[in-house]
């Protein structure tokens, strides 16, 4: 299974790439994840609970990255292996570029599946795969930027006092 997407990240390239090899982002980014520790130099290991269909598995495995020119592009590449359900395994190419309101990021992901996972047909794990990857990327944007507008509006309306967009959790640490 392959995709291809990208999406505007309104910071610049340099705090996009911090956050990318920031095991705490990528924590609070990977749906399901209940654990990640490692650094970006020696790999990551990661423990996610997630639900495929009908089939719920605990996968623990790990990420490393490479090819990675700073600010600009990474390579990486996982495997996990959930027990009986099976295992996924895989890689991404990320690129960086900036553009006028922020870093353009663009990703190109190949995923396999093996095990009882891979029986549930391809149209349920592609389907899966991309939702995945839709709410990483979505929860990458809200680390770095702040909440979405929508997300500002159904805020406490004292949050309102100040007039200025809140900040993103990773943003506020390296302001």
């Amino acid at each position: 299974m392959q995709m291809s997407d990208s999406r505007v990240i309104a910071a610049p390239p340099n705090e996009v790439w911090a956050a990318i090899l920031n095991p705490e982002v990528l924590k609070q980014c990977v749906p399901g994840c209940q654990e990640m520790t490692g650094s970006a130099e020696e790999g990551f290991e990661a423990t996610v609970v997630q639900k495929v269909g009908p089939v719920k598995a605990t996968f623990k495995g790990t990420v490393n990255l490479s090819d990675m020119v700073p600010g600009q592009s990474l390579t990486l590449s996982g495997e996990g292996k959930g027990g009986a359900a099976g295992f996924a395994k895989g890689g991404a190419d990320v690129s960086l570029t900036e553009v006028e309101g922020g870093t353009e990021l663009k990703y190109d992901v190949e995923a396999k599946v093996g095990g009882k996972l891979a029986q549930l047909g391809s149209r349920i794990i592609d389907g899966f795969a991309k939702k995945m990857a839709d709410q990483f990327f979505s929860n990458f944007q809200e680390a770095v930027e702040g909440p979405s507008d929508d997300a500002d509006a159904s805020a406490d309306a004292s949050d309102a006092e100040g007039g200025e967009k809140k900040k993103g959790w990773f943003k506020k640490l390296v302001s």
